[in-house]
């Protein structure tokens, strides 16, 4: 673990975002199965949401497996399942012994149910923890959820519950998966891709965007530093001017 002392702290994203690709890629340079980057890539996830905590974050969202990842090969799917599994029971007391908090966004109909279980069982034993947030997007899809946000409000609105006029942008937000969350301030991209992939279309709005052409399992706390450190250079400006100094 590099030292916090390497990065200036006082300027920190607040919510971190974080496509997670390239661990397929990353296995097959290395003639090795996919299963085997899979399995680094958790690494990394540990390594960086202990980093984060230690530092200040407040919330960071893993893209961790999507809506269209169910079309790949069963095998894959159900490693991944088993993988996520595996994991959570193992770390579950360091969870709550080091104050993080555990949630997900996403559909879960379709997650097995060894997988759900164990995902109800961290996030109500760390519900009340007041470190990082770590919120993996499992089963997620950003139109879906968009949708299922619509669904909700029509219901509302037919049940006399809200108006029409009623509806605004704060409403929408309280109706996504991501309620009670504020929305990201940086968005990092592992793998060199150029794209956000049904990823938090609604809550990236406003945020910053850094893409690095690592695969996941290289990135490391380093390579995230300077993610970090690219973030304190940009100048947010939200649609307005940065006023002139007198």
């Amino acid at each position: 673990m590099q030292e916090m002392t390497k990065i200036d702290t006082t300027c920190l994203p607040e919510h971190v975002a974080i496509i997670m690709d390239g661990n397929g890629r990353w296995a097959q340079s290395r003639n090795q199965s996919r299963s085997k980057g899979h399995i680094e890539g958790v690494k990394r996830v540990e390594e960086i949401v202990d980093y984060a905590n230690e530092i200040g974050i407040k919330v960071m969202t893993l893209f961790t497996f999507s809506t269209e990842n169910w079309s790949r090969p069963e095998s894959e799917v159900d490693l991944l399942m088993k993988i996520l599994t595996t994991v959570l029971e193992r770390k579950i007391t360091k969870l709550i012994n080091t104050g993080i908090r555990f949630r997900t966004i996403g559909r879960t109909e379709r997650i097995p149910d060894s997988l759900l279980n164990i995902i109800k069982q961290v996030t109500l034993k760390t519900k009340d923890n007041t470190g990082l947030t770590m919120n993996l997007a499992f089963d997620y899809g950003s139109r879906l959820e968009i949708v299922d946000a619509l669904k909700e409000i029509t219901r509302e609105v037919l049940q006399n519950k809200i108006g029409i006029e009623e509806i605004n942008e704060a409403l929408i937000s309280d109706h996504l998966y991501t309620r009670g969350l504020m929305d990201p301030d940086l968005l990092i991209r592992t793998s060199g891709e150029l794209r956000i992939s049904n990823f938090l279309l609604w809550q990236l709005s406003y945020s910053e965007l850094y893409f690095t052409e690592k695969l996941w399992p290289d990135f490391d706390v380093e390579e995230f530093q300077k993610a970090l450190a690219e973030y304190r250079r940009r100048e947010r400006r939200f649609g307005g001017i940065k006023e002139a100094n007198a």
